[in-house]
């Protein structure tokens, strides 16, 4: 069943960051946030929280459980963005989600009784990076791509460490080089439409 939840979850994460790399690389300007490619990576990601939360209560993460389910308003927040363009979402989500980030964070230095494992900083590591890439990358902005890698990271870092996650590990290493392009492709275009 572990293997089934990795494969899953694995997959589904690595396509979000596949569809992405794809929607910096075919938007234009009249169709920044709002690409079938954006659309459908919201959706995979979605859809790949499930099998991620019980993997972490399994490997009894629960800190990195819960804030990975907390991340949810986030990519509800990029979904409503990819289908009815910035500045239309709800703005009581942002606080939600603001709300979420720093609740998940204080709690797990409070838990803890602030850093005391090497464990713990790839989960706070992770989990920033899951939170803060996931608001970044809703809200359009450039840098929560490297909030993306980041989180990828912390988590080679922690399955690596705790063993017995080798399909979660890889899909992570193979998520960065699609984080990579995605923030250089936005990043080229910015400064394309700057210099215009």
């Amino acid at each position: 069943m572990l293997i089934v939840l990795q494969i899953w979850g694995g997959l589904f994460y690595l396509l979000n960051k596949i569809f992405l790399s794809l929607a910096e690389r075919k938007e234009n300007q009249n169709t920044v946030g709002k690409s079938r490619w954006r659309i459908w990576s919201w959706i995979i990601y979605i859809l790949g929280v499930p099998p991620w939360v019980i993997v972490l209560v399994y490997g009894r993460n629960w800190i990195a459980a819960a804030l990975e389910a907390g991340g949810l308003p986030a990519m509800a927040l990029g979904l409503i963005i990819a289908l009815k363009g910035r500045g239309r979402e709800p703005k009581w989500l942002n606080y939600v989600i603001m709300l979420c980030i720093i609740a998940g964070l204080g709690y797990s230095l409070y838990d803890w009784r602030g850093i005391t494992t090497l464990s713990q900083v790839y989960e706070l590591a992770m989990v920033a990076g899951f939170l803060i890439g996931t608001y970044e990358i809703a809200k359009l902005k450039v840098s929560g791509y490297l909030w993306f890698i980041l989180m990828n990271i912390g988590c080679i870092a922690l399955m690596y460490e705790q063993g017995g996650c080798n399909l979660l590990l890889w899909q992570q290493v193979l998520s960065i080089p699609f984080s990579i392009d995605a923030y250089i492709t936005k990043k080229r275009k910015a400064n394309k439409s700057r210099l215009s």
